[in-house]
């Protein structure tokens, strides 16, 4: 069953963040995890040091949540599955950390005036990577845990190449695999996914505005024309992606795992359904 959990709610969030940790390591402190939504909450809505809110209407506040929700139940997944190696609480709050800094790459300084953090799209990876090199340390995080983290955040992305990243291990590398399944999930089985294509394509435009791409050379001529080819980059690219480079650990979202029912691929393969049938009133614009 997909969670029943409200995604515009960062504690309702952190509350199931909260709950599986401690589901998990009977003995943990989830102090932290309550610190990192918190922290990231106020980051979002512009109470934080020197940044504007977020003012990215597709990779707002929502979109990092819905990742969030996501990877927990991948995590929990995985260790009902009781694969080797186990995840320690420490590797959990790792990955919270790391989902809920992914996108900070598109917050803006209250100085940048200008656009919105969409035209930072192509260089968000590395934005946040930075973001998160500076801010980790201030609430414990040790130089090795930043580094694991930035590596995740290296992992997302549609353009990243998962085979140049040096992890250390089958655990790091399992939380970056993590951390992009769980991007291209969260958002992709959002029940408003389709409705917010439009809002995904315009910060495709502000990027492409910003770095000077020529027309012809752009993805995306309109929002009909992503909308049209949605269908396709699911099943060419990023179910490819889920089993080869991220080496399918979304199926620790299987309810049984392995082979049970998907919610999240479930509620994929739905919104993918509407865009096909939008398909025939699109057809003019390709």
């Amino acid at each position: 069953m997909f969670p029943l959990v409200d995604t515009k709610d960062a504690q309702a969030v952190a509350m199931v963040a909260r709950m599986t940790l401690q589901q998990l390591h009977p003995r943990s402190c989830t102090a932290l995890i309550d610190r990192l939504f918190r922290d990231v909450e106020e980051m979002f809505c512009g109470r934080y040091l020197d940044y504007l809110p977020v003012d990215t209407r597709y990779h707002d506040f929502e979109h990092t949540l819905q990742a969030a929700l996501c990877l927990v139940q991948l995590l929990e997944g995985r260790a009902r599955a009781a694969v080797s190696p186990r995840l320690n609480a420490r590797h959990f709050e790792i990955a919270i950390a790391a989902v809920l800094l992914h996108d900070s790459g598109y917050l803006k300084l209250r100085s940048d005036r200008d656009g919105t953090g969409a035209k930072y799209t192509f260089v968000h990876v590395t934005r946040s990577c930075a973001f998160a090199a500076s801010y980790l340390p201030t609430v414990g995080f040790a130089g090795e845990e930043v580094d694991t983290v930035e590596k995740a955040i290296r992992c997302t992305g549609p353009h990243s190449n998962i085979e140049r990243i040096e992890f250390t291990g089958v655990i790091e590398q399992f939380l970056g695999c993590a951390l992009s399944s769980a991007d291209f999930l969260g958002q992709m089985a959002a029940p408003d996914y389709v409705d917010e294509l439009g809002f995904l394509f315009a910060e495709f435009e502000e990027s492409d505005d910003f770095y000077h791409v020529l027309p012809e050379k752009r993805m995306f001529r309109s929002v009909r024309e992503l909308i049209a080819k949605t269908p396709k980059f699911w099943e060419k690219f990023v179910l490819p992606r889920l089993n080869n480079d991220y080496h399918g650990v979304y199926r620790y979202l299987a309810r049984p795992y392995p082979d049970g029912p998907n919610a999240y691929i479930d509620a994929v393969e739905q919104n993918i359904a509407r865009t096909v049938e939008l398909r025939p009133a699109l057809q003019s614009v390709l």
